[in-house]
């Protein structure tokens, strides 16, 4: 949610933010409908005013003096009754069209269409080049009876899995280990509900515009979330918090779901797109300070990328274009792992700015020290995904037995095994 005040103070930022984001808003008749608004909600109190004046002084008059006072009563009730009127049939659709408007992006964001158009920041390390022909995370899979799709699409349909013996338990190992990092960073570990209201999900940013990405419970009126992002971020809505205790860092391990709605024929193979996965979140509530929510940008970002290092795999960091950001997003940044059989990078995490847009729609605010309240900034970045991480593990990792070598950090968690194999 903007600010409707600064929308009102530079109309020009928002349109332009309408067209490079590609989102659908009308911005004039927000403008417009907001100036309806004002004026009357103006004259409703100018109204309250003159009839409290008026019956201030009614009891001490008579006649003709108190008569005419009574007919200008009467006239201010109608008067209020058609402007309440006005008001009721405009205020849903400034509601709506407030829901609607996009966060301009920061200076620095590329602009650009979509996902091709994200600008390289770097790279870390070395793409292994193989001196055999290598399989692919799903041929993997199904030589070591780790991964089985065609009974995970027999009971769940499309884009399901069955992850088995080394493959769950490599995914398993993954998670707790983002986990376990993440603790020791001193971010507070919280068990999070999966299910979420309608007001959780449009705080969040995720309503409108992500409904048809959502498994919704009709029958409750709940939403299977799509990322931990949701309840972690929603934590403390509606409340004020003390401004000696930002700021709070959450992380928590969950399952996600999301309808992969409009992929039709794009990911299909393997593990990349799926409706189920886990996955391990980081999020930052901080002070309202641009410059202190770019450090914690930066922080969230340097989080994920010491887990992909320690994993040793190979990745790259991009500036998200304006065409691929969300509504709220002010500036966000992709890790993409390098995957053998995509000969490409993949997104495997991605680290969100988004200033006070989401606390706005959530009512989140704390007191600063002089006693004011402000709303706060919220971040958020995936630490770790699997099974997608996996494709890369297992790719990445592979021996010309077909085997797959267990990355060192991960070998605790895995009974010290150094290797899956055939049969282990």
């Amino acid at each position: 949610m903007i600010d409707i005040k600064i929308i009102r103070e530079n109309p020009k930022k928002f349109k332009d933010a309408v067209v490079v984001k590609g989102f659908d808003v009308d911005i004039d008749r927000l403008l417009q409908v907001d100036k309806t608004l004002k004026n009357h909600k103006q004259q409703l109190q100018d109204i309250a005013t003159e009839k409290n004046k008026i019956g201030k002084n009614l009891s001490r008059l008579d006649g003709p003096e108190k008569q005419t006072r009574l007919d200008r009563l009467t006239e201010l009730k109608h008067f209020e009754i058609q402007l309440n009127a006005t008001i009721k049939e405009l205020q849903p659709e400034f509601d709506a069209l407030m829901l609607h408007v996009p966060q301009p992006p920061d200076d620095d964001v590329p602009t650009g269409a979509d996902d091709t158009e994200n600008v390289e920041l770097r790279k870390w390390g070395k793409i292994r080049e193989f001196d055999f022909e290598p399989k692919d995370h799903v041929q993997l899979g199904l030589d070591l009876d780790i991964i089985d799709i065609p009974r995970g699409v027999k009971l769940a349909g499309t884009r399901n899995y069955f992850l088995k013996g080394g493959g769950a338990l490599l995914h398993r190992a993954v998670l707790r280990f983002a986990m376990d990092s993440m603790i020791d960073k001193g971010y507070l570990p919280l068990m999070v509900p999966l299910l979420m209201k309608d007001q959780a999900m449009q705080s969040t940013g995720f309503y409108p515009g992500s409904e048809e990405q959502t498994y919704r419970m009709e029958k409750d009126t709940l939403n299977l979330a799509g990322t931990a992002e949701v309840p972690l971020t929603a934590y403390h809505s509606g409340e004020i918090l003390d401004a000696d205790r930002l700021p709070l860092r959450y992380v928590a391990m969950s399952t996600c779901f999301r309808r992969e709605a409009g992929a039709a024929g794009k990911d299909t193979h393997g593990l990349y797109r799926i409706h189920q996965f886990d996955k391990v979140e980081q999020i930052i509530i901080g002070e309202n300070d641009e410059q202190k929510s770019k450090q914690y940008h930066a922080e969230i970002l340097q989080n994920a990328e010491a887990i992909m290092q320690a994993l040793e795999l190979p990745y790259r960091v991009v500036n998200v274009c304006t065409g691929d950001l969300g509504r709220g997003q002010v500036q966000k940044y992709d890790i993409e792992a390098w995957m053998p059989s995509r000969n490409s990078y993949g997104e495997t995490h991605s680290a969100s700015r988004f200033y006070d847009f989401q606390a706005r729609r959530m009512n989140l605010r704390y007191r600063d020290d002089k006693k004011k309240n402000l709303f706060c900034h919220t971040l958020n970045n995936t630490v770790i995904a699997s099974p997608r991480i996996l494709i890369a593990i297992l790719e990445l990792n592979q021996n010309p037995d077909g085997s797959v070598t267990i990355p060192k950090a991960l070998r605790s968690y895995m009974s010290n095994k150094e290797k899956i194999a055939c049969n282990t």
